[in-house]
Parts: structure tokens; C-alpha cells; sequence
């Protein structure tokens, strides 16, 4: 195809692409020439002994030593050992229709389940209880409820 019959607008095209080539040439050498300048120092980061990331190296004076065992992976064993496993609490909600409610502990100011199958005597809403803790199927529950004296 000779060039003299092309449109204006397919020179422009062809330009167009011509222009592109050069500059994504352009933009592969810079992209290998930085490659070679920069290395493996740029990627390294160190951590320090407070556990943030710094570019320094760290000082080997600071270093310590730490036993194998020391070192806790996870989340900590909770200790079994509770202070009573009798609980003082306020009734903060206790419907009597659907026979469950929620009891708020003294201690740790933690809303605790109850069920009405549960309790040992009659209790409303504001009444100071005493209970124990046992684990039920969704979380702690409120077990030989009844009223404080």
C-alpha cells in the first residue's frame, strides 16, 4: 500500500503508535538502568529491638539473649484457678415471659446469661443475686441463682 492514498487520520494513527513505541522504550531502559543502581541494599530493612522496621542495621551491643521456652505463640493459657466460684451481681434484665435474663457481676462487670431453669428462687429486675459461672453452649451462664441476703 503506497503511503500517498493514506487518509490524514491513518497517518496519525500510525504516528500515534509510532509514538508510543518509543516512549515505552524509553521507559523499559530507565526501568533497567535504575535496576542496576539500586540492588539489594534498597529492599533490606532491619528490625530494631523495640520490634519497629529501620533501613540501619542493628547496634550488636543491644543484642540479648532469649530462651526458647520464654517465647509465648498464641494467646496465653488461662489460669483455671478462680478466687470463689461463688459470684455477687445486680439482675439488670430478666424477662419473665421468655424466662431468660442477664445478671451484671460485681467483680468483673461482665453481663452474665441466666435461664429461668436456673434460678433457686424468685428474682426481678435490681435484685442483688448470688451465682456461680459455668460455661454453656454460647458462653458463660448463671447457675443456682438465688437471692442475696
Amino acid at each position: 500500500m503506497a503511503r500517498s492514498q493514506e487518509t490524514f487520520n491513518k497517518k496519525e494513527v500510525r504516528n500515534k503508535k509510532e509514538k508510543k513505541k518509543k516512549e515505552k522504550e524509553k521507559k523499559r531502559l530507565a526501568r533497567k538502568e535504575s535496576e542496576k543502581k539500586s540492588g539489594l541494599d534498597d529492599m533490606i530493612a532491619y528490625v530494631d529491638e523495640n520490634g519497629n522496621i529501620t533501613s540501619t542495621p542493628p547496634d550488636p551491643t543491644k543484642k540479648k539473649d532469649i530462651k526458647l521456652e520464654d517465647i509465648e505463640v498464641g494467646i496465653p493459657a488461662s489460669s483455671d484457678e478462680e478466687s470463689d466460684p461463688i459470684r455477687e451481681g445486680t439482675v439488670t434484665f430478666f424477662n419473665d415471659s421468655k424466662g431468660f435474663g442477664f445478671i451484671k457481676d460485681k467483680e468483673t462487670k461482665e453481663s452474665v446469661f441466666v435461664h429461668v431453669n436456673n434460678i433457686l428462687e424468685e428474682i426481678t429486675e435490681g435484685n442483688a443475686v448470688i451465682f456461680e459461672i459455668e460455661m454453656g453452649h454460647k458462653g458463660p451462664i448463671a447457675v443456682r441463682v438465688k437471692l442475696s441476703k
